[in-house]
């Protein structure tokens, strides 16, 4: 039967590893993930899990005996931050392309420099077209929840891609709150076994991976690749629907809230959903129909899925915790944007957008921050003129 735990955020998602009890898992150490390595590394030693936990000399090697592992026709797991993902760089690209379904937990943390331990989803942004899917998670929950469904996801015979779970570095990562976890034979039961169709020791059946692709083939792989991705919404929403069976939690490609007859609006993503929620919910006792659209895959983006629920509004902010320098603002922003662009609105309207950077390098967003943010909206749905399309929010001036 679940039950209800009380834990960190790192602690969560090893637990949710244990219980998933992958044949590899090849990861090295960076603040603030270090501790899902560190836990997860208990367990092997205490004989919990069966995992062959291989501790390399940096991120850059982990994802490399991680696609080694994942081709030999292993389950692999591996997690990281910040400059570690920067560091697998070459790596994550080569995973993706070759179709190797291994999931890493990202634990949000500003990249350098200057040097920056805390949290924001630059590390995970700059990821985002590297070609693997991409969850984001608001809290304990469903980070412990996302990892366990990621596997499912990245192993799915459609899609066979690697897929990355966020959680916010700190924010989630290091704080404490109850969560629900599931017993160890429901979860096993739910991954199942991995019975890879390829495997690079099956001596009778030979294959390649990595092979030399010039012109005459380079963009025939490219757009397969890119077909390929656009089907993980499917293959997401399935799976949340099995998941939801054994624990009644529903999830979907992303969270309306209090969005049905909204007049203004917020998306967002991550951990300051949750703080935007209990402001909407006081606007709404003073009778401003204030909504959030927390988004949960990122990668694919759920276009069509996101301006439809978007279209009624006669205000939009999106909130960024990362920028795009010299771009257009942040890349929410811009996914939200184009999506909105190409939405056939039935009475050819368009709805202001502005775009809010916050809580870059750990910065907080408090309740004042997002309420600002609404009242902004608000006089924005009333005038129809916008006078600062991007805004960084809370800094000092």
């Amino acid at each position: 039967m679940p039950k209800i735990i009380a834990r960190t955020g790192d602690d969560a998602v090893a637990e949710a590893m244990r219980q998933i009890n992958p044949d590899v898992v090849a990861a090295y150490p960076i603040t603030p993930q270090t501790e899902i390595v560190q836990f997860f590394s208990d367990f092997v030693a205490n004989g919990k899990v069966k995992t062959e936990l291989l501790c390399p000399e940096s991120e850059h090697s982990a994802m490399s005996a991680c696609i080694g592992a994942s081709a030999a026709g292993g389950r692999v797991m591996t997690a990281t931050s910040s400059q570690g993902l920067a560091y697998m760089w070459e790596l994550v690209y080569i995973a993706a392309s070759y179709r190797l379904p291994i999931v890493m937990p990202v634990v949000n943390r500003a990249l350098s420099g200057p040097i920056n331990i805390h949290c924001d989803h630059s590390d995970s942004m700059g990821a985002r077209d590297s070609g693997w899917v991409q969850i984001f998670s608001e809290n304990i929950q469903e980070a412990y929840d996302n990892t366990i469904q990621a596997v499912r996801i990245a192993e799915h015979a459609n899609l066979l891609l690697p897929v990355i779970v966020t959680l916010d570095g700190f924010i989630i990562s290091h704080a404490m709150e109850q969560f629900e976890i599931l017993d160890d034979d429901t979860v096993q039961k739910f991954v199942g076994e991995y019975k890879p169709e390829y495997s690079l020791l099956d001596a009778k059946h030979p294959i390649t991976y990595g092979p030399l692709q010039l012109f005459d083939y380079y963009m025939e792989q490219k757009k397969q690749q890119h077909e390929v991705i656009k089907s993980a919404s499917s293959v997401v929403l399935q799976i949340a629907s099995e998941f939801e069976k054994i624990s009644k939690r529903k999830y979907e490609l992303f969270e309306e809230y209090r969005m049905d007859d909204a007049d203004i609006g917020i998306v967002v993503l991550g951990s300051a959903s949750g703080t935007a929620k209990t402001v909407a919910d006081k606007l709404r006792e003073q009778g401003l129909r204030a909504g959030v659209l927390k988004i949960r895959l990122f990668r694919p983006f759920p276009a069509a899925e996101l301006a439809n629920s978007l279209s009624h509004l006669k205000a939009l902010a999106v909130l960024d915790r990362s920028d795009t320098f010299g771009g257009l603002g942040g890349p929410v922003f811009e996914e939200v944007c184009a999506s909105l662009y190409n939405y056939q609105f039935p009475d050819g309207h368009k709805i202001p957008a502005v775009n809010y950077i916050y809580g870059l390098g750990g910065r907080d967003v408090t309740l004042d921050h997002i309420e600002k943010v609404y009242r902004d909206l608000e006089g924005i749905s009333r005038t129809g003129k916008i006078n600062n399309l991007i805004q960084y929010l809370g800094v000092r001036e």
